[in-house]
């Protein structure tokens, strides 16, 4: 039976260094064919040959799709229904919910569309993926739901992402704890600031990287490592921790307040 791993937001940043671990480690996992999903297809296209420059490497597929939203849910089921069709049986032995975004500003001065985009984007899509994705998994097989930080407490100046955030993390562990008798396990991975694209594109272009963005590479090895032994969260830096178990001895309003007041963020409006 063939053997899949997917990737959602496999283009740039921590879903193409999952990418390419994943490729590493397949002999390990005992994959055959590593699926790249995201819109951007030149950009999917260059993690493909990564890939495929790694001795022995499994099978890479670039897949250009939105899956935003229910109907990029249903895109993405889809797929599954073709994947079928060609080969009739088939496992997904790793589902990476990795793709989504942010926005930077207070919720009043950031557009509404682009919010109600996000909701679509880091919790509708993910929610139908995973939900399509389960029928073709089985023991053994695991999924990372990338969630953040921001999951731990409301913030001021991100107050969308970090609900949708919030989300996911409550979401994985709830599901971590029904899968658990089929032997799949939920890891939702936490991290901090990443150096990827996420500032550029929640900024607008007004800030064109993270700041003090730490290593996507070192985060996602991190996770990869704790979804195998079976955690429910990643966690890596100590930092990060540490503001984990002080959002729950803060009282939450106080965090919101304090980061609207000083954690301000770019934003150039349209």
């Amino acid at each position: 039976m063939k053997k899949i791993a997917i990737i959602t937001g496999a283009s740039s940043g921590m879903g193409r260094d999952f990418a390419i671990q994943l490729a590493k480690d397949y002999q390990y996992l005992n994959i055959d064919e590593i699926w790249l999903i995201a819109r951007r297809l030149d950009r999917l296209t260059e993690t493909e040959k990564k890939i495929t420059e790694i001795k022995g490497s499994p099978k890479a597929k670039a897949l250009s799709v939105d899956i935003a939203g229910k109907d990029g849910a249903l895109r993405f089921k889809t797929l599954l229904d073709a994947e079928k069709s060609i080969s009739g049986d088939f496992e997904i032995k790793v589902l990476v919910n990795n793709a989504g975004f942010g926005t930077y500003g207070p919720f009043e001065e950031t557009p509404v569309e682009k919010e109600m985009e996000m909701i679509d984007l880091n919790c509708t899509s993910l929610t139908g993926i995973t939900g399509f994705s389960l029928p073709y998994m089985n023991k053994n097989s695991f999924i990372i739901n990338t969630a953040s930080m921001a999951a731990f407490a409301p913030l001021g100046n991100f107050a969308v992402y970090g609900a949708t955030k919030a989300y996911v993390l409550s979401y994985s562990l709830a599901l971590a704890a029904e899968l658990k008798p089929r032997g799949i396990s939920v890891c939702a991975l936490c991290p901090g600031s990443v150096s990827t694209e996420f500032a550029n594109v929640a900024s607008n272009g007004a800030r064109k990287e993270v700041l003090h963005g730490f290593s996507s590479e070192k985060t996602v090895r991190h996770c990869l490592k704790k979804a195998l032994s079976g955690k429910h969260t990643a966690i890596l830096r100590l930092k990060w921790k540490m503001q984990a178990i002080g959002s729950r001895v803060i009282d939450a309003y106080t965090i919101a307040r304090f980061t609207y007041m000083y954690s301000k963020r770019p934003y150039k409006k349209d």
